[in-house]
Order: C-alpha cells, then sequence, then structure tokens
C-alpha cells in the first residue's frame, strides 16, 4: 500500500490555522550552549536531519535569535528517536488554554453504534505550519547545521491545543454527532449501520475542506469494535481487551 511522504502532504492552509508562538514580551531569548553527543548519536541526528529537510519541514537558519539542542530518546521498540529541547522557548510563552477533549466522553459514546470507522492523520502535527514570523525561534543545533521548523514539530508548548483547535474548525458540525476524535485519532460512529457511506462521505468531505489527510495503514472502516484511546470499544460499550479474551 501506498504511504504518504510529508513531502506529499501540502498541509492544512495557513488561512484555516497555523501555529503561533506568544511569546511574553520583553523575554530575553536563550541560546543553549552545544551538548556532547556520542558519535553514533551523531551521525543518527545528521541523518533524521536529512530526511526532515527533504520532507520540506525543516529549512536552515542563520544568526537564529533563540537556539535549542537535539535530544535523541529510546523508544518502546528500542530505536532511537529525535527529539528537540524547546525547554526554553516553552518557559516564554503561555499555555494556549483552548481545551482537549476528555477520553472518557469519547470513549463512552462510542456505545450503541452500529459500525465504527477509526481514522488516524499522518503525522498530524506535521501538517500544521508554523506562522512565518516565529519559524526561527524553533531553531536548534546539530552536526551538520543550524535548522527549524517549517511545520509544527512536537514538543511545543500548546502544540496540543492547535491541533484541537484545527479539528474543532474542520468538524465541527460533526463533532459528538457522528464522529469524535483526540488529536490525530478519529472516530466515525455509525448509529445505523444503513447510514454508514453517508457518514463517511461527510467526513472526507470535511478532511478535503481543511486538506488534513490520513494514514491508510491505520483507518479501519465499518467495522463492530475496535480498539480507541486504549479502550476496547463495540455496540455495547467499553470491553475487556481482547488479547485478555483469548487468553
Amino acid at each position: 500500500m501506498f504511504a504518504w511522504q510529508p513531502s506529499n502532504i501540502p498541509g492544512v492552509p495557513r488561512e484555516v490555522i497555523e501555529h503561533h508562538l506568544a511569546v511574553c514580551p520583553h523575554t530575553r531569548p536563550v541560546k543553549q550552549k552545544v551538548r556532547k553527543q556520542a558519535l553514533e548519536r551523531q551521525e543518527f541526528i545528521a541523518e533524521e536531519i536529512k530526511k526532515l529537510e527533504a520532507a520540506g519541514l525543516v529549512r536552515g537558519v542563520l544568526h537564529p535569535t533563540w537556539l535549542a539542542n537535539p535530544v535523541v530518546v529510546r523508544k518502546a521498540n528500542g530505536k532511537w528517536r529525535l527529539c528537540i529541547d524547546f525547554t526554553d522557548i516553552n518557559k516564554a510563552c503561555p499555555k494556549d488554554p483552548f481545551p482537549l477533549p476528555r477520553i472518557d466522553q469519547i470513549v463512552d459514546s462510542t456505545a450503541g453504534c452500529d459500525l465504527l470507522s477509526f481514522l488516524n492523520a499522518y503525522s498530524g502535527y506535521h501538517q500544521i505550519f508554523m506562522a512565518k514570523e516565529d519559524e526561527e525561534k524553533t531553531a536548534f543545533i546539530t552536526p551538520c547545521g543550524t535548522y527549524c521548523f517549517l511545520r509544527m514539530p512536537f514538543g511545543l508548548k500548546s502544540a496540543g491545543s492547535t491541533f484541537a483547535r484545527a479539528v474543532q474548525i474542520g468538524f465541527e458540525t460533526q463533532l459528538h454527532r457522528n464522529m469524535e476524535a483526540y488529536m490525530d485519532d478519529i472516530v466515525v460512529k455509525t448509529k445505523d449501520k444503513a447510514t454508514l457511506i453517508e457518514d463517511l462521505e461527510e467526513t472526507f468531505a470535511n478532511l478535503r475542506r481543511i486538506n488534513l489527510k490520513l494514514n491508510p495503514e491505520k483507518c479501519v472502516f465499518g467495522v463492530p469494535s475496535g480498539k480507541l484511546l486504549g479502550f476496547f470499544v463495540s455496540q455495547r460499550g467499553i470491553e475487556a481487551n481482547r488479547q485478555d479474551q483469548s487468553n
């Protein structure tokens, strides 16, 4: 199956939403000192930067006023993940109070539905642009140069609120009626299986309207049950984990 790469994703239009950094006035910019990295980690960072640059997620920057360090962390599967230490810029920004959805309410609302469709936005955060005037505030230093983000990265304060706001803008007419969403996880709720196509058509129309792309490898359509935000949900409501049932 074809898998989208970030470079294939135009992104949510700026007029719909973009991520701003509301840096408090008179805050003094912080340039973190370069941290020592083992050679193996330096090579990993350099390879990841090549991928990010090729995907159009970062660009080189000269003379940034803010500067962060990359951090390599170990994932649960043993592989490495590249993160950026945005501690200083985050301290300078107030938190966006836009509320995140409550997981318990999302899960409870799926009870009684004939069919469910589970969708996942492809690299959701990276589909939202950074405001142009704030791009260079995300600058970070690597063994191969200094870069900043063109798309919203993980680790920035209120990035989750920006994505939740994008979902609210895009699916306002559907939320809590025939769909729910928590960040990049979307569930389309079909209460009567006869309306499945209608529910999905409405969802895809709204996805196209804000140009939000899905990861086809993580989408399942029209099933009676499935895993949602760590819970197993079905027409009967919340059930025990299927793996436990099979033991």
